[in-house]
């Protein structure tokens, strides 16, 4: 099979790549979509540590070709989403409905120590996520996986293993939004809009959106924020003011110490920051 292959930083090379057998409860996938998210831009430019040669991608949707003998979730041919985050089903908080918290998952780690990967010379390649999906086909443990609904399109179904799941999941089970309540987004890129959507879905009464970019406060608008505003020196104070002493949740979805501190300081008392 074909993978984008990383072997210097900054540049990724087409090369033939052996996959190996799904064994276990592994799943063979055909990647039909791939979103490139900017955790794998920071391995391709070498922001983050990583070994070589990897294959990047860790949010993807496909088609089950083969699966492993303990497999009892999937058969060949059903369409999936990938995820980064498993879950074992046994543990006290999967047992309790709670699978993003599982205690126990299948697999730790960013990577194989057993990599299942190997190039035309023998030499084993990672897979970013223990996905890999910048290939044409990918192993995936079936906890990894879930299946999608008839008429989902693919391409919006691989943002779903990424970038959904972090921002609306960040909303629904970390944060936990109350219904009714005021929540400020800082930063409306992949993640942030998923913010904003999952607190629309979890019944947010406003929903204030904070970018540099106007498209992307017009997009943020789309996905359910009921304000926009201009990121700069006041926004801070503009908050404290549109809701009367600060919102009850901020999310800062960019990584920046100072919007860190302007989250905090956008709240009311006793308010969640993210």
């Amino acid at each position: 099979m074909k993978a984008a292959v990383l072997r210097e930083i900054g540049r990724f090379e087409i090369e033939s790549l052996v996959l190996d057998k799904p064994r276990d409860e592994e799943i063979r996938v055909r990647t039909l979509a791939s979103g490139l998210c900017h955790s794998d831009y920071h391995v391709m430019v070498g922001a983050v540590n990583v070994p070589r040669p990897l294959v990047a991608g860790h949010e993807a949707a496909g088609i089950v070709e083969a699966i492993g003998d303990d497999v009892r979730d999937f058969r060949v041919g059903d369409m999936v989403v990938t995820c980064v985050t498993g879950y074992c089903g046994a543990c006290r908080e999967c047992q309790s409905g709670h699978n993003y918290r599982c205690e126990t998952p299948p697999r730790r780690g960013p990577w194989r120590d057993d990599p299942t990967l190997r190039d035309t010379s023998g030499e084993p390649v990672y897979a970013l996520g223990q996905l890999g999906a910048f290939a044409e086909e990918m192993l995936v443990h079936q906890r990894y996986a879930a299946k999608l609904p008839e008429g989902v399109p693919v391409h919006a179904a691989a943002l779903m293993g990424c970038a959904v799941l972090t921002g609306v999941g960040a909303a629904l089970n970390g944060a936990q939004v109350a219904p009714g309540s005021t929540v400020v987004v800082i930063g409306c890129g992949g993640v942030g809009l998923n913010v904003v959507q999952g607190a629309r879905i979890a019944g947010a009464g406003r929903i204030i959106a904070v970018d540099r970019v106007p498209e992307k406060l017009e997009m943020a608008r789309r996905f359910g924020a009921t304000d926009a505003l201009i990121a700069g020196a006041d926004t801070v104070a503009e908050v404290i003011e549109m809701t009367r002493g600060g919102a009850d949740y901020a999310f800062e979805v960019i990584g920046l110490p100072e919007t860190m501190r302007d989250a905090c300081r956008m709240l009311r008392r006793g308010a969640t920051a993210v």
